[in-house]
């Protein structure tokens, strides 16, 4: 399908009742976020995309199939201690937090309360490559998430608000005009809220104790709680599993490690599973205090979602590592698996003492629109674009320049779509980022659990460099097969 115009463009009057018709129905089904600055708990509507966005059909299936073999792929790595000592090591003198991380999973590779069920909810991200009009589009990973991936929640919740304006109001196409109807049979089915409480309540199950809950550990004032909550609230009504909210300070105050069962227990409940969705930045380790939460949960028997090898496995330095030639296909014995992980790769180089490392570094001082340069950070805000990537390496010494990575700038195509923040809607160039979510739960000899159960597409302004909803960044939004 060719698009000759997009969005539909109705009459002012039939914009704004679209409009108001998108936010009443996000707020009346629960498709919000805290506000943030009130006095009191206050709930506004997430920031949206009031038409779904065209999105290339082929590159979304590509995503789908892709994500099974990057759950897979994660868990390999997580498994290979030489493998993550050897990259972690480059990281030893430039990278206090990550550096901080590996001493944990150290500490708990060698301690006898060795959980084996490892639990992943991954989120692989992607922008279509289409440089020029008559480009062929191609698929390109920007990076994967390996823990606290957002948004599952919410997600699925954005796909029922675009099928219902679809049913509802046909968007007020009109069938005459350049832009094709938006049919709901070219809006994919969203099954991100439902398969990560699924994948939840099987790790709990797996625990064996249908006594033991479910912690969450969360930031303090969490602006996103209520993706949470959704997430919560559908585990309990398909297991019964109870979920309590922590953060990693009131774990190291408040929680207790068995020194003969290693059973974690928290509040005189037992932990079955931990879920990470906060301790992936230093800014969420404020004190030591953190430090010790998160190496009491490392140290227990409870099963991790997350486990702090994954965590690692996630890092920008093992995704630019595994891009060198031979290496992924290590961990990826099939050679059709590994050419298909490998074609979504775009270019990831060092910025080390390496010959390699030494010509990124002389091809970003002269081309720096060319290239990201990232830290080993998940959340967005972190990455450096353009002549900031200039200034930044010249401010480095080349030891300090080892904590971060360069990468090939993706340049998807623009479109036009309407944001919606706080009610009211404005129209702008934009392109659309789309994440894949993936469930996994092995025990390194079977795997109990390895799906792909749904999507998140998120859509930014054309100028904007960074996709983040909860940082303010993009806006919720649902894929328009073409």
């Amino acid at each position: 399908m060719v698009l000759k115009s997009w969005p539909p463009a109705p009459p002012q009057r039939e914009l704004e009742e679209l409009t108001l018709q998108a936010v009443d129905w996000a707020t009346a089904h629960g498709l919000v976020m805290r506000a943030r600055g009130a006095d009191y708990p206050l709930a506004v509507h997430a920031p949206l995309a009031l038409f779904p966005s065209p999105y290339p059909r082929d590159c979304y299936e590509q995503a789908l199939h892709l994500q099974p073999l990057f759950n897979r792929l994660v868990d390999k790595i997580a498994r290979d201690d030489a493998f993550l000592a050897s990259v972690m090591s480059s990281l030893s003198n430039v990278d206090d937090f990550t550096w901080r991380l590996y001493g944990i999973y150290k500490v708990a590779l060698a301690h006898p309360s060795a959980q084996k069920i490892w639990m992943g909810i991954h989120r692989s991200d992607y922008l279509v490559h289409k440089p020029t009009p008559d480009s062929q589009s191609k698929l390109q990973q920007v990076e994967l998430n390996s823990i606290s991936s957002a948004f599952s929640g919410l997600s699925s919740i954005t796909t029922s608000m675009h099928l219902h304006l679809a049913d509802r109001t046909n968007f007020f196409n009109d069938l005459s005009s350049s832009t094709p109807d938006i049919h709901t049979s070219a809006l994919p089915a969203n099954g991100s809220l439902d398969g990560t409480a699924a994948a939840l309540g099987k790790a709990w199950q797996l625990y064996g104790s249908d006594k033991a809950v479910v912690l969450m550990i969360v930031q303090a004032g969490e602006h996103n709680i209520f993706d949470q909550r959704w997430i919560e609230y559908r585990l309990f009504e398909m297991f019964g599993a109870k979920l309590i909210r922590r953060t990693l300070a009131e774990v190291a105050r408040d929680a207790h490690v068995d020194a003969d069962s290693h059973k974690l227990a928290i509040g005189g409940h037992e932990v079955a599973l931990v879920y990470y969705r906060a301790g992936y930045g230093p800014g969420d380790y404020p004190t030591e205090q953190e430090w010790t939460g998160r190496q009491t949960i490392e140290l227990s028997c409870a099963i991790k979602c997350p486990p702090i090898a994954y965590q690692l496995a996630g890092t920008k330095k093992v995704q630019q590592v595994l891009a060198g030639q031979g290496v992924l296909e290590k961990f990826i014995a099939d050679p059709t698996e590994a050419a298909l992980v490998r074609s979504s790769f775009t270019g990831l180089y060092p910025l080390d003492e390496s010959p390699e490392g030494l010509a990124a570094y002389e091809r970003a001082l002269q081309s720096p629109g060319d290239f990201v340069m990232k830290p080993q950070r998940e959340g967005g805000g972190n990455n450096f674009y353009g002549d900031h990537v200039r200034e930044k390496l010249l401010e480095l010494s080349l030891q300090e320049r080892k904590a971060y990575i360069l990468m090939d700038v993706i340049k998807p195509p623009p479109f036009q779509n309407y944001l919606v923040r706080r009610g009211a809607q404005v129209v702008a160039d934009v392109v659309s980022e789309l994440g894949i979510y993936g469930t996994y739960i092995s025990d390194g000899v079977t795997e109990h659990l390895n799906e792909a159960p749904g999507h998140l597409l998120r859509t930014k302004t054309s100028d904007s460099d960074e996709g983040g909803v909860a940082a303010g960044y993009a806006v919720l939004d649902s894929p328009f097969l073409i």
